[in-house]
């Protein structure tokens, strides 16, 4: 794709970067082929094509965004299904970001809507003022019927319940027996920890097992992703520079073998670390670093654990979700789908499986038509299974999915640490 960016504007490291991606554009329209909103849509300027085009505008001609700008770009899913599609390498997750941190400068959103925005971005990445949200959400549920129809669909997504932890908190989980094969970090994820803690404590539980001691810092609270893809981009950096700082120190001081993640969106954000602070003199070698540590737990078992699985009389029909921030951005696709393998069950990719269930971090809340349309598709393709249950490496997958079937979804790594040793997962008690 043809730009007209002036040598004066290339200075700008940040446009010069967006710059080259856009010059790999081809105009090809592949990425549109597996673009969950130009499916849904069917308008150029809400698929991938499109949307670079409009960023590429507003960059160009440094101009403000407008109503119809923010539009489109918002509807984006931020999936990167057509980075895995584009043949000629367009790194569209960058240009995205790039493009809605413009938006966030340049644009005065509705009251309703910034309101909405900035109260997602107090509240999710802070795990203590979430618990408080839950407990409240509690009270207020019986009379949503009074509500607007936007304000009673996102009280749906909230649990309706905490389950109770099992492990306490702890800043280091030593391994099960005394030789230590390995020290990581854990990352717990904001929102994750509270509404569903046995995803961190199967992941403990496991990797003390196997003779891997489990660091868990307290200040670390969030990874950024989220304020990073509402286009909040000091709020972004603090979370990111924090955790780069710490996660460093740590690295230095004691050894860190692997930074983990058992939150996809989480660990792709992670393994970019390193390109966020490609030009920070301060953070760029130590950014570098934490991005190299950075593993999805499905990832590290796969790579450095010699499970040793337990027969189970029965065995189980299993459909395997891959999150698009799994499958689309870091690349793990195969290696949970060879673990659960291993366990003896029989697994099943769900038909159409490289588009979105319409969580997205924030998406459902946000734009819920688009996201209703996503969950349904995924419902039925799942349906087309008819699985014992569902096994997925994302909390928002889970929270999405789950509220559009009875049909039981765990994390991964919760399968895992079953059948190698670790209790049953609650939510398949039943089964």
């Amino acid at each position: 794709m043809q730009t007209n960016f002036t040598s004066e504007q290339l200075k700008d490291k940040e446009k010069k970067s967006s710059e080259e991606i856009i010059r790999k554009c081809v105009h090809c329209g592949m990425c549109n082929a597996t673009c969950p909103t130009y499916n849904i849509l069917g308008d150029e300027l809400d698929g991938p094509r499109g949307r670079i085009y409009l960023i590429k505008d507003m960059l160009e001609q440094n101009k403000p965004a407008n109503e119809k700008i923010t539009k489109h770009i918002d509807r984006c899913l931020s999936c990167y299904s057509c980075m895995t599609t584009c043949p000629s390498g367009v790194n569209y997750m960058h240009l995205i970001d790039h493009g809605r941190n413009h938006i966030e400068k340049t644009y005065k959103r509705p009251l309703l809507d910034r309101l909405m925005r900035n109260i997602l971005s107090f509240v999710l990445p802070n795990p203590d003022i979430f618990k408080i949200m839950v407990l409240l959400t509690r009270i207020i549920k019986p009379f949503s019927f009074i509500f607007p129809k936007f304000l009673k669909n996102s009280l749906e997504l909230m649990p309706s319940y905490l389950p109770r932890k099992t492990l306490k908190n702890k800043k280091i989980y030593s391994s099960t027996n005394k030789k230590t094969v390995a020290r990581v970090a854990l990352l717990t994820g904001c929102v994750q920890r509270v509404i569903s803690p046995e995803i961190n404590e199967s992941t403990i539980r496991l990797l003390n097992r196997h003779n891997v001691e489990v660091i868990v810092l307290p200040e670390i609270k969030c990874c950024g992703s989220l304020n990073h893809h509402l286009g909040k981009k000091n709020l972004a950096h603090s979370s990111f520079s924090n955790n780069i700082n710490l996660w460093y120190d740590e690295y230095l001081k004691n050894g860190l073998d692997a930074i983990i993640s058992n939150t996809s969106g989480c660990g792709t954000t992670l393994k970019d670390y390193g390109f966020i602070f490609r030009n920070n003199k301060d953070l760029k070698k130590k950014a570098k670093k934490i991005s190299e540590l950075s593993k999805d737990i499905t990832e590290y078992i796969n790579e450095s654990l010699d499970l040793k699985f337990k027969k189970e009389e029965k065995k189980y029909k299993i459909a395997y979700h891959s999150p698009c921030s799994m499958q689309h951005g870091q690349k793990v696709h195969d290696q949970p789908i060879s673990l659960i393998k291993q366990t003896g069950n029989e697994v099943f990719n769900i038909p159409d499986g490289h588009i979105c269930c319409g969580s997205a971090g924030t998406y459902n809340i946000l734009q819920q038509k688009i996201a209703k349309v996503l969950l349904k598709e995924k419902i039925n393709n799942i349906k087309k299974i008819a699985p014992d249950f569902i096994s997925t490496g994302n909390i928002g997958c889970m929270t999405q999915i789950s509220s559009g079937t009875e049909i039981p979804i765990v994390h991964t790594v919760e399968v895992i640490d079953w059948l190698t040793g670790g209790p049953k997962p609650y939510k398949l008690k039943n089964l």
